[in-house]
């Protein structure tokens, strides 16, 4: 997992949100009070929570062409129960989709989505490849074909397997 800026605009709370579960350590920010307040949860709200968190992180996945690490809600599906609507700002015009209900976790996601589709940076938020890391990370690359969270980690840590591979 690498110390990168956080990815831009609301898709901060997503990478915040699928970075909760540290695979590396076993550790899930989620199980504790702090990490739950961090995302106005209470513990009721846990297993919608993580289900959420597991379907972004294998739709970040996706982003980064792999497979999904375990079967999952389809975040599609989940986000249908978050409507938004179309709000116009009367000083200037501009036009955004938002959740009907901004409270929820689930519609400030569905929120967040939205204002990424428009923006074109949903497919930039990605998940590391690395089966013993699954960060979520903003890929800053030019060309937008980053593969792992960090190059001088998990990147240089798939090298060297494939370098050993080759010598056995």
């Amino acid at each position: 997992m690498s110390e990168k800026p956080p990815a831009p605009g609301g898709l901060a709370l997503i990478e915040s949100l699928v970075n909760t579960l540290d695979v590396e350590r076993g550790t899930d920010r989620l199980g504790t009070p702090e990490g739950r307040a961090a995302f106005g949860l209470t513990e009721k709200d846990l297993p919608a929570a993580r289900e959420l968190r597991e379907s972004l992180r294998a739709a970040l996945l996706a982003h980064a062409g792999h497979p999904a690490h375990r079967e999952v809600t389809p975040l599609g599906d989940l986000l249908a129960r978050a409507p938004l609507h179309v709000t116009v700002d009367e000083h200037d015009g501009s036009a955004a989709l938002a959740p009907a209900d901004g409270r929820s976790l689930l519609s400030r996601v569905a929120g967040a989505v939205a204002e990424a589709l428009v923006a074109g940076t949903w497919t930039r938020l990605k998940a590391c490849e690395a089966a013993d890391c699954l960060w979520a990370y903003y890929d800053r690359s030019p060309a937008g074909r980053g593969r792992w969270c960090s190059m001088q980690v998990c990147g240089a840590r798939a090298k060297m397997r494939r370098y050993r591979a080759k010598g056995t």
